[in-house]
Formats: C-alpha cells, sequence, structure tokens
C-alpha cells in the first residue's frame, strides 16, 4: 500500500522558512516523479513543484520559483521541500504526491498524503 506521510509545516512570519518533509512507504520510492501541491483556504489544489525519480531535474511553479527548492533523499525515501521568503499567499496545506511529469501538468494525484498546514502570517 503506497503511503505518504508530510510533516513540518507550522506557523512562520513572512518572510521567514520551513522545511516540509514527505516519507515515503510501499513502493520503491526512487522509481516514480514526486511533487509538491497545496490548496489555499477556499481553493482547489495548485502545483508548486515536481522532481525526477532521480531527484536531478525539477520544475516549478511561477508563483514559487527561486523561492522553494524541492529535493529527495532516496535512500530515506524521503521528499522535502524548502520553503524561503514566505508570503501571506503561500498559506494552506501542503500534500506530497507521487505523480509522472504528465500527471503533475494535469493535476491528477492517485497517490497523495495528508498534508500539513502552512500558515503564513505575523
Amino acid at each position: 500500500e503506497v503511503q505518504l506521510a508530510e510533516s513540518g509545516g507550522g506557523l512562520v512570519q513572512p518572510g521567514g522558512s520551513l522545511r516540509l518533509s514527505c516519507a515515503a512507504s510501499g513502493f520503491t520510492f526512487s522509481l516514480y516523479g514526486m511533487t509538491w501541491v497545496r490548496q489555499a483556504p477556499g481553493k482547489g489544489l495548485e502545483r508548486v513543484a515536481w522532481t525526477t525519480s532521480g531527484g536531478r531535474t525539477s520544475y516549478y511553479s511561477d508563483s514559487v520559483k527561486g523561492r522553494f527548492t524541492i529535493s529527495r533523499d532516496n535512500a530515506k525515501n524521503t521528499l522535502y521541500l524548502q520553503l524561503d521568503s514566505l508570503k501571506t499567499e503561500d498559506t494552506g496545506i501542503y500534500y506530497c504526491a507521487r505523480a509522472t511529469y504528465a500527471d503533475y501538468l494535469r493535476g491528477d494525484y492517485n497517490y497523495k498524503g495528508q498534508g500539513t498546514q502552512v500558515t503564513v502570517s505575523s
């Protein structure tokens, strides 16, 4: 059974940083592309970032490019998202998901975790 468990969210002031983690189990993590998506209050899922199975290539949405960094440690079966220069509009629930690049573009996530809340507020 595919399981994804996010952690690391919290309350942070604008301009601050957080590091999210996603622990994966139930599948061979190193063989799959992975993504982070988020959902702001009252809105639908929004793409944030995607990375290849080996982590050497990544893509970001324009809204987070230059501020967020996706990475992975295949030895630890863990996906990360470093969030820097946070803005109030980054507030939302952040989910990790197993996804091909096509899935990422379509917004099709068959395997998604329960999410971790990020709140950016002064």
